[in-house]
């Protein structure tokens, strides 16, 4: 009995070690030096700059349908100005991005309406009243729940712009200091950091791209700021228009803008680190400390009460 059974743990052991080294050789192994290579040079149509996630490429049936549909909507001039802004803060830069996104808002009301009528028909009929606030509430959640979710995005892509900011400012110090010109070191930098940081290095070529079709300087580095609504990039991209107008040291200049970013972080790690008392006041008040006191004097009150209880009794 115990030949069988040796038998056949050493087969499914050399079978697993068989498919392991396998893998390993087929898959693994390539697959971790291109990626210590990076992306490829050469691509295709699908794969040149900006073809990405936020790219536009051939437009699906839906896609199709919702820009169709949000192209009929009426809208202010300085609503489709707002909006437009904020898509493109959220990395979505096509032509058709807006009336794409007016069609989600619409077909979200639609979705949500819908709901709310089968909901309705469920509910007591005793308040109409109760019925058409109802539905009237899910259409507004419905109208203004993409808008939530842009702005959210909006505010994700501004947080990952920050914190990848320091690395391309490193980088960014580094070339000038080496005898590079800002526009070859933005490209430099916007090159090296594609793996690391695609967000900040897509937004570092689009400025090169901007200053070779024959853009000023200083209005592409404002488009920068304008795209990105983040705060940091634009004091960098004040320094860096300062800097050229004036004809200052662009290296000591981004050198000392780099030391206060640190000196910021530092300090804002600090005060979220002071903060941590007062926020932890609430849960130790009200799931800490109850179970601490279940713990420490729960068996001496049951203790008393099973002692306590009898002599009541004893005395009526």
């Amino acid at each position: 009995m115990d030949h069988p059974l040796i038998l056949t743990v050493c087969a499914f052991l050399m079978m697993m070690i068989g498919l392991t080294w396998c893998g390993y050789r087929l898959y693994y192994r390539p697959g971790r030096f291109l990626k210590q290579l990076g992306t490829p040079v050469i691509t295709d149509e699908r794969g040149r700059f900006g073809a990405g996630e936020e790219g536009e490429g051939a437009p699906s049936g839906l896609v199709t349908f919702l820009q169709n549909l949000g192209g009929k909507l009426p809208t202010s001039e300085q609503d489709s100005t707002t909006f437009k802004n904020l898509l493109i803060q959220a990395g979505f830069r096509s032509e058709h991005s807006l009336s794409v996104f007016y069609g989600i808002r619409c077909i979200g009301a639609l979705v949500m309406f819908a709901l709310c009528l089968m909901m309705s028909s469920s509910m007591p009929s005793a308040n109409p009243m109760m019925n058409v606030v109802v539905i009237l509430f899910g259409c507004a959640v419905g109208w203004v729940l993409p808008k939530m979710l842009l702005e959210k995005r909006a505010k994700k892509r501004q947080e990952t712009l920050r914190l990848s900011l320091p690395d391309a400012l490193d980088l960014l110090v580094v070339s000038v200091e080496a005898g590079l010109g800002l526009d070859m070191a933005m490209q430099h930098v916007a090159r090296e950091l594609q793996v690391t940081h695609p967000q900040l290095s897509e937004e570092l070529l689009l400025v090169t791209l901007e200053m070779r079709a024959g853009k000023r300087r200083a209005d592409a580095l404002r488009n920068l700021a304008e795209r990105t609504g983040e705060a940091e990039l634009r004091k960098l991209v004040a320094i860096l228009v300062q800097s050229d107008r004036f004809g200052t040291s662009m290296g000591e200049s981004l050198r000392t803008h780099s030391d206060f970013m640190r000196n910021r972080r530092r300090q804002e790690a600090e005060e979220r680190a002071a903060k941590v008392g007062v926020k932890l006041v609430f849960p130790i008040f009200f799931f800490i400390l109850p179970s601490m006191l279940i713990v420490a004097a729960g068996p001496g009150l049951l203790q008393i009460f099973k002692d306590l209880f009898p002599m009541m009794r004893q005395i009526h």
